[in-house]
């Protein structure tokens, strides 16, 4: 496994957690694959195959060939799980697409490609229901809150009050942008505390359940998630990428024709990570917001640099031409 970073969070959360799971080096002959995912059900891919690894009856697993371990990582957001991929903590990770654009410009096309689609669909802006704001003009002076600073919510979120004609920075501006982590964002929104919040499934349903929240912006066709790989594990290991490539594709084809299986698994992981029953009614209300594919092309993320772009993260875009990799 390469080493973490010297001085860094990061090094010292991951390797709290890898000392939590009781991750060894691998025997010999093992080979192991490390694979990150979020808690929310636009990851289904990661949900339902960390759940069949916990059964033992891991989905990638039975095709990547003997002597295969997968090891699971969760992460609030996408940044995190970035910085974790050019950390060379994890090789792949279901990750909203702006991460991973960013992650490819800091490191100057080197070290990530997008391999994979996953999700479209399941994103939205969520406001309070009481009718305080039912145009873009009422946020003036509002907070909203998204899941992590630069995560797509964010960029999404941030991009969308410049076009209504907002000023938004990092400190304030016209409508105050507030990073959250999602379980806070609910408490937050069922407190008051804030006005709306642009969030992902299950989160966009739990504010609508739990919370009176009211859909004002929703994102039916935008790509919600990917599947990124670092270039050192792609480079390396060049068969073992593409059976998990094949083995992605087969699995998000399984999710789409075998949704309640599909679901079942789903809520048993997300129970398993949030220590929290998800009710099946809200797994119902999430999953026709949502459409799995696999398929991944360059021209998909061109609205994602311009939004990037517009919210102040990207003032250089660079070549990303290299971005997109669907053939390891």
């Amino acid at each position: 496994m390469a080493p973490l970073p010297k001085n860094s969070a990061l090094s010292l959360l991951l390797g709290m957690a890898l000392a939590a799971c009781g991750s060894q080096d691998p025997a010999p002959g093992v080979r192991t694959v490390r694979v990150g995912h979020f808690p929310n059900v636009t990851h289904a891919q990661g949900l339902v195959a960390h759940a069949l690894t916990r059964q033992q009856r891991g989905w990638f697993e039975q095709r990547l060939g003997p002597g295969t371990k997968v090891e699971w990582f969760t992460f609030n957001a996408g940044p995190s799980a970035m910085e974790a991929i050019l950390s060379g903590a994890i090789d792949l990770t279901y990750v909203g697409p702006n991460p991973a654009i960013n992650a490819h410009v800091k490191s100057k096309g080197e070290d990530v490609r997008v391999v994979a689609g996953a999700t479209r669909g399941g994103a939205a802006l969520v406001v309070q229901g009481d009718g305080g704001i039912a145009t873009p003009a009422d946020f003036r002076g509002k907070k909203v809150a998204t899941p992590q600073l630069g995560n797509t919510q964010d960029v999404a979120c941030r991009a969308w009050l410049a076009d209504q004609g907002f000023q938004v920075t990092q400190a304030g501006g016209d409508v105050f942008v507030i990073p959250t982590e999602n379980p806070d964002i609910l408490a937050l929104f069922q407190n008051r505390q804030i006005d709306a919040a642009w969030t992902v499934e299950p989160w966009v349903s739990r504010l609508e359940s739990e919370a009176g929240g009211k859909i004002l912006v929703t994102e039916e066709e935008a790509i919600t998630t990917v599947l990124v790989g670092s270039v050192r594990f792609l480079r390396e290991q060049p068969e073992l990428a593409r059976r998990f490539l094949e083995a992605h594709d087969e699995l998000t084809r399984w999710i789409g024709s075998h949704a309640d299986e599909a679901k079942a698994l789903v809520r048993a992981e997300l129970a398993a990570e949030t220590t929290r029953e998800m009710p099946q009614a809200l797994i119902d209300r999430c999953w026709p917001r949502m459409r799995f594919e696999s398929a991944a092309s360059l021209s998909s993320f061109e609205s994602f640099l311009g939004a990037a772009q517009k919210a102040g993260f990207l003032k250089d875009a660079g070549d990303l031409s290299r971005l997109v990799e669907t053939s390891p």
